[in-house]
């Protein structure tokens, strides 16, 4: 999770907080209500964490699985670049061997 994150995450719940002493120092209410206000209160700013959470999760997988995927196809085309070279060697040493046949073939009876 990145500071930012982590900074809204706190806020979020310092406000809360500060809203939940505030409410009930000022509430009007019966305590019966203001528990219910404050139960919702604490399950909006869980429901809010865990929405960060989760974006943040999903910015993260999604990053790692374009990561992996650019590995993947560099490694592809290195794979690719290595057969062209050693396609060019052989057929180089190809060539080499036949001239050495040739040569060995003027020694022969």
């Amino acid at each position: 999770m990145s500071r930012d994150n982590g900074s809204t995450v706190v806020a979020i719940l310092a406000g809360v907080a500060i809203g939940a002493a505030a409410g009930i120092l000022f509430a009007p209410d019966k305590g019966s209500k203001t528990r219910a206000k404050l139960k919702d209160g604490f399950e909006d700013a869980k429901n809010k964490a865990k929405d960060k959470f989760n974006e943040a999760k999903h910015k993260f997988q999604d990053g790692y699985e374009n990561k992996k995927h650019d590995v993947e196809h560099s490694y592809e085309d290195l794979l690719s670049n290595l057969s062209h070279k050693a396609e060019d060697a052989i057929t180089f040493l190809e060539q080499k061997l036949a001239d050495l046949k040739a040569k060995n073939a003027k020694f022969q009876k």
